[in-house]
């Protein structure tokens, strides 16, 4: 029971750390916005469908 305690509290204690550390960068960006804006997640090259090799796939422009 312990194991399952210790296991619930250190994965809860990670996602916590994890909210606070977007919120921290959302913070940043906005109070130094000379470094555009926080990269979010999904928003790289591999969002959408499949990554940028094969963005000429799914009808992406992409940019010479």
């Amino acid at each position: 029971m312990l194991q399952y305690l210790t296991a619930f509290l250190i994965i809860f204690a990670l996602f916590t750390a994890w909210v606070l550390v977007q919120h921290a960068a959302r913070r940043f960006a906005q109070r130094h916005p000379e470094f555009g804006p926080a990269k979010e997640e999904g928003g790289g090259c591999a969002s959408g469908c499949g990554g940028c090799a094969s963005a000429h796939s799914c009808g992406k422009k992409t940019s010479p």
